[in-house]
């Protein structure tokens, strides 16, 4: 028979007890991913040169120059969509419309609250920025490997662009 199996039956007690105690430590060191609270979500919305949009999420009033129509179809106006609530922390756009174009889309919160969500964020923004600026409206397509901020942007832009009457 083999040497392990009729001389030493406490080798394979206590190899096998270390290996599960290991497990366990390697387990257990892992650290999840966190959502930002609220705290790191306020944090991020002074990244662009506009202001806090005010204390409700839905504040879409926005401030206009220009001459304002009905419609919004002429003049120079500034909207803020609605924060939407994503996996990683809320999104919310502002856009400029100018007689009926989209001159600036600007994503005024979105996530930021550790080292992952600033490398996704930093190339996924300004991609969306611009497939917005040639889109000319909501529909454009999701960032590969930011999809949770991708439609978290689209659904703010349209709410903005709704606002701005487009």
């Amino acid at each position: 028979m083999h040497a392990l199996k009729k001389n030493r039956p406490l080798r394979r007690v206590t190899l096998a007890a270390a290996a599960t105690v290991t497990g366990f430590v390697l387990l257990l060191s892992l650290k999840p991913h966190t959502a930002p609270t609220a705290a790191d979500a306020s944090s991020s919305v002074g990244r662009s040169s506009a202001s806090s949009p005010g204390g409700s999420s839905g504040d879409s009033s926005g401030s206009s120059s220009g001459t304002s129509g009905g419609t919004g179809s002429t003049g120079t106006r500034t909207v803020t969509g609605d924060a939407v609530q994503t996996r990683w922390g809320p999104v919310q756009v502002r856009v400029t419309v100018k007689n009926g174009k989209i001159t600036e889309s600007t994503a005024i919160v979105y996530p930021s609250g550790n080292p992952k969500d600033q490398e996704i964020n930093s190339y996924a923004i300004p991609t969306l920025r611009r497939e917005t600026l040639a889109a000319q409206s909501a529909r454009i397509d999701s960032v590969s490997g930011a999809t949770y901020t991708s439609d978290g942007y689209k659904q703010s832009l349209q709410s903005a662009l709704d606002s701005a009457g487009l």
